[in-house]
């Protein structure tokens, strides 16, 4: 997946650009979690078009050329991997993982480095496209460059993840209501899951 995306990084900040009521309206579905001024680490910061708008300070991904834009946008960024985070015990207020999820390859690993690196009771935010979503199916469909190899999650498989890994007291939030080339204004996130694309579980430390 990394030379996936270390060849592809240019084609993958462009969506960004092609696609904006899509990228505005998951922002506002991560906003609605978002811990207030305090220290976050994305996991697969990719090129930081999450963490550069949310504030998350700091960023990890497996491929350079992301990185190198990602700094640019003034994420502080570490080249590695999410199943191995070069941090110490206890050091985040949270942490997220924006789409991440379906691409590493050990998924729990990656939750339970997470959780060794946020500090009690502190937050761990999942922002997934559902499998079971008519968005998630889509994708499926499609086969693109970034998707083909995925592997995508129901909203109760992350939960059930998480739960697994040391996470507690859960709530969603979600968006993206049609297809991207269907959205053309900024949607306004629901609480819960089942109609929307793109789902947000945030969970806490136990």
């Amino acid at each position: 997946m990394k030379n996936i995306f270390d060849r592809y990084y240019k084609r993958y900040d462009a969506w960004y650009d092609r696609n904006t009521f899509v990228y505005l309206s998951e922002l506002e579905a991560i906003k609605k979690v978002l811990p207030n001024k305090s220290k976050g680490l994305e996991i697969g910061v990719g090129t930081g078009r999450f963490a550069a708008p949310l504030g998350i300070k700091y960023g990890i991904d497996t491929s350079k050329k992301m990185l190198e834009i990602a700094k640019k946008r003034g994420i502080e960024v570490k080249l590695g991997r999410g199943e191995k985070l070069p941090f110490a015990n206890a050091t985040f207020d949270y942490v997220a993982i924006i789409i991440t999820l379906c691409f590493v390859k050990d998924h729990c690993k990656v939750l339970t480095e997470a959780r060794r690196v946020l500090k009690k009771k502190s937050k761990i935010i999942i922002g997934i496209i559902d499998k079971n979503s008519f968005l998630g199916k889509f994708y499926q469909r499609k086969k693109s460059i970034f998707y083909k190899q995925a592997r995508f999650f129901t909203v109760k498989e992350a939960t059930r993840l998480l739960r697994e890994t040391g996470f507690i007291r859960f709530s969603y939030y979600q968006t993206l209501f049609k297809v991207p080339d269907k959205i053309d204004s900024i949607e306004k996130p629901k609480r819960g899951f089942s109609k929307g694309g793109f789902v947000v579980i945030s969970g806490e430390k136990r």
